[in-house]
């Protein structure tokens, strides 16, 4: 098994050596712009597990498990050795989290939002740049520090080396390239890696500085080998929590080949163009794979998601969508159907983060996969 330091370890040493520690709710950020100035972004996906009567006590019941779970964290000390907390306007419910953090439960770190645009115009990369340019001038009030743009391109070339790492560890596991389809198979190398634990390996990208996730990312590379057997699937969502569902999935004779999740594959970014280091940054976001979050159209998720199926030779996809997220679930019925028009059968299972996976669920994969068989 991959060995992949555990987030609190990794924190720990980043401080160590001088460094702060932001933690980071989803989906869209400047990663290399917090690098800059020697701050490691930490995501938080919830997380899953904790008590949420303490967000409760704030929020809606009808808001996502992600934001109740992620301030009832936060209000029973999981963030304590964080030094920042960023909240990217990604939906309503993190807009909100973030209004509750600047006026009502103040946390001792200071809170910066990010306003993502929702279109691809020029307009919406000037305003995403000014959007960093304000986060620029909030973090070097709080380090003192004033990075230059050849430290800021220094440090986007790491992490776009980062995320090609990232799109080379799905195109040899699925056999198949984003660009041009099917790719040459490659033999067989070492121990094998469940989904499970290759997901694991993805994941890590959401805690690990660049340099370390690269590290692992060759080891697993030319060291390891992946169990390819089953019905090849693509998963589409959030977030694969509980990580169970990639055991669940496995076991009921399924393959994920590909995914369009938030945290994973909806952040493949290209490598930039822009001698702009703000500029570039934006764009990488902005002209990423099609999500919902950032306003893309029903039309571009529905080529984008046709488009994998055709190249990793998908069956069908799995819409894992977390309970009362109102973004996924208003195109989930028109995405569906356009799907279907084209061949490419779906489900929609429905769960909240904090609970173990529903008996219901598994039986609904089973018996959809049974289907695709």
């Amino acid at each position: 098994m991959v060995k992949i330091p555990k987030r609190h370890e990794v924190c720990r040493k980043f401080k160590e050596q001088g460094g702060k520690v932001a933690a980071v709710l989803p989906i869209h950020y400047p990663r290399a712009l917090l690098r800059a100035f020697d701050i490691l972004p930490v995501e938080v996906w919830g997380p899953p597990q904790v008590d949420v009567s303490y967000g409760g006590a704030h929020l809606q019941p009808y808001v996502c498990s992600i934001v109740h779970n992620a301030l009832s964290f936060l209000k029973t000390g999981g963030l304590d050795e964080t030094d920042i907390i960023i909240v990217p306007h990604t939906c309503d419910s993190l807009q909100g989290f973030g209004s509750i953090l600047l006026d009502f439960v103040k946390p001792r770190q200071p809170v910066f939002p990010i306003y993502l645009p929702r279109g691809k115009r020029s307009e919406d990369v000037e305003f995403l740049v000014n959007e960093f340019k304000s986060l620029y001038r909030g973090l070097e009030k709080i380090t003192g520090k004033s990075p230059m743009d050849d430290e800021m391109l220094k440090r986007i070339e790491i992490e776009e080396e980062a995320d090609a790492k990232l799109k080379e560890l799905y195109e040899i596991r699925g056999e198949f390239s984003f660009e041009s389809g099917k790719t040459k198979s490659r033999s067989s190398k070492g121990e094998a890696l469940s989904t499970y634990d290759f997901y694991r390996v993805v994941r890590a990208r959401e805690f690990l500085p660049a340099e370390k996730f690269i590290e692992i990312a060759d080891e697993v590379i030319s060291e390891y080998s992946f169990v390819r057997d089953g019905v090849p699937v693509i998963l589409s969502g959030i977030v694969p929590e509980p990580m169970e569902v990639l055991n669940a999935i496995e076991e009921a004779g399924g393959f994920v080949v590909v995914d369009d999740l938030a945290c994973c594959g909806r952040r493949l970014y290209g490598r930039g163009k822009s001698s702009e280091p703000l500029k570039r940054m934006a764009e990488r976001i902005i002209f990423g794979p099609p999500d919902v979050t950032r306003g893309n159209l029903i039309e571009e998720r529905f080529e984008h998601l046709k488009y994998l199926a055709e190249v990793t030779g998908a069956r069908g996809i799995i819409f894992y969508t977390v309970k009362f997220c109102e973004p996924e679930l208003f195109d989930l019925p028109d995405l569906k159907n356009m799907l279907k028009s084209a061949g490419v059968p779906s489900v929609q299972v429905e769960i909240d983060i904090g609970d173990p996976l529903p008996h219901q669920t598994i039986t609904r994969l089973t018996a959809f996969l049974e289907v695709l068989a």
